[in-house]
């Protein structure tokens, strides 16, 4: 699998962290008793994050003797429950769900409880409903470290605009602007301004609320995006507004911003939350359950903090994501 240069490195450390001292059904866990056929039912595939992660699974799952059916509900959480019943009806033997920004799912979960199938969770961890296991980040660890970041690089202060990805309710992304908010309110002289409108997580999306940022503020010193597609959006508008000391700040570690920090731009942070890692984890993670293991249910993916300093470690331009 083609992954940024850290994924094996920190897809080893995590599975070694989480499995150590599991336990596992006797004479069966991790000898692969596959061949398997596993779901994918994604949420949905319209940005690059949750394209990528589908993208990563089916390349992890080529090494592994697994046979992938993957489906896009287009954002359409009844289209969902549907895809999910067609995977069951075709006998998968566990399903992986990429929630995106849907917040609950239960006649999915509960849909695939009745079958007798495991739910593995990747990235989106739902409020209700019961799952085998979940693999994600600590979004509000990577805001806070974000956040910290901007404090240091303002010292003497200054205003911080948050561009965030909506909707509202969305508590991936009030998870990262919480942790940003956090650690900014208790540095000296950093006045917050929240961006009126949703960049809907797309760099079109960032671009047009930038505009509307620097219309409505000439003294915008740092922004925050809750990902990386809308800070690049951001980025560009910042370049065109002939704004570009103006410091940019995002979360996932797209291929594309890792890039534009290697190059010495004005994006100079992201935290990694990486598809390739967390879509190649939540595919072992699987296979370990059908091979009768007993992982942990929650695994927190490391999400570094990406600077110039270290981008170059995380950065393959023919990575996945």
């Amino acid at each position: 699998m083609i992954t940024k240069r850290a994924t094996g490195v920190l897809v080893a450390a995590v599975l070694t962290a989480a499995l150590t001292g599991c336990s596992s059904d006797s004479g069966s866990g991790g000898e692969g008793d596959g061949p398997y056929t596993v779901g994918v039912a994604n949420f949905t595939l319209g940005g690059p994050y949750f394209n990528g992660m589908d993208k990563a699974v089916k390349a992890r799952a080529k090494t592994k003797d697994v046979e992938i059916l993957s489906t896009d509900a287009g954002g359409d959480a009844a289209k969902l429950a549907s895809n999910v019943e067609d995977l069951i009806s075709k006998d998968v033997d566990a399903v992986i769900i990429s929630g995106g920004p849907l917040e609950s799912a239960p006649a999915v979960l509960n849909s695939l409880k009745a079958a007798g199938k495991p739910a593995v969770l990747v990235d989106r961890k739902f409020r209700t409903g019961e799952y085998a296991s979940w693999v994600g980040p600590d979004n509000e660890a990577i805001g806070k470290q974000n956040g910290e970041f901007l404090a240091e690089r303002l010292p003497d202060g200054g205003k911080v605009a948050l561009i965030k990805g909506g909707p509202a309710d969305n508590s991936i992304g009030k998870a990262r602007t919480d942790g940003v908010k956090g650690a900014l309110e208790a540095a000296s002289g950093i006045e917050l301004v929240e961006a009126p409108d949703y960049g809907n997580w797309s760099s079109d999306g960032g671009l047009t609320v930038m505009e509307s940022l620097l219309a409505a503020h000439d003294d915008i010193d740092a922004v925050f995006c809750e990902n990386d597609a809308m800070c690049l959006g951001a980025q560009r508008a910042v370049k065109d507004a002939g704004r570009s000391k103006i410091v940019l700040a995002g979360v996932d570690g797209q291929n594309e911003a890792l890039k534009a920090i290697l190059d010495g731009t004005n994006y100079l942070v992201t935290g990694l939350n990486d598809a390739d890692v967390i879509g190649s984890l939540g595919l072992d993670r699987t296979v370990e359950i059908l091979d009768g293991g007993k992982p942990e249910k929650d695994t927190v993916v490391p999400s570094p903090r990406v600077t110039k300093e270290n981008a170059e470690k995380y950065y393959d331009p023919k990575g996945i994501f």
